[in-house]
């Protein structure tokens, strides 16, 4: 069985391209556009192995969903990142999204080398 993944952005463009890309490698995706809306899935008690923070998060936000999915999981952060852009404290992983296919790559990866959810795809 696939993890399921919890992915986050401010952009349902980019979310939902996200969802179906990770989709297509076999992982069990749930999309949450915004803040609110990413509070609300990180404690509704699903078991996501692995968290995705798109670069469309502010900077305070992202540090309290991080905060958040870490009380609940120990599962992976990863944390979407411009050039340019401060690493965020708490993210296991910074990952570049301007190329979607090498950002899903790194993803399958990260999955693959992570012991705590087991789950490969």
């Amino acid at each position: 069985m696939a993890i399921l993944i919890l992915s986050v952005s401010y952009d349902q463009a980019l979310l939902l391209t996200r969802q179906m890309m990770l989709e297509a490698q076999g992982y069990r995706v749930v999309s949450a556009l915004g803040y609110k809306d990413a509070e609300k899935k990180c404690t509704s008690g699903n078991d996501y192995g692995l968290l995705v923070i798109g670069h469309s998060i502010p900077l305070e936000d992202k540090q309290a969903l991080m905060e958040l999915f870490r009380a609940k999981s120990e599962a992976p952060i990863v944390s979407l990142l411009r050039g340019g852009e401060a690493v965020m404290d708490g993210a296991d992983y910074h990952v570049s999204p301007d190329e979607p296919q090498a950002l899903v790559q790194e993803i399958v990866n990260i999955v693959a080398r992570d012991g705590r959810n087991g789950h490969a795809a």
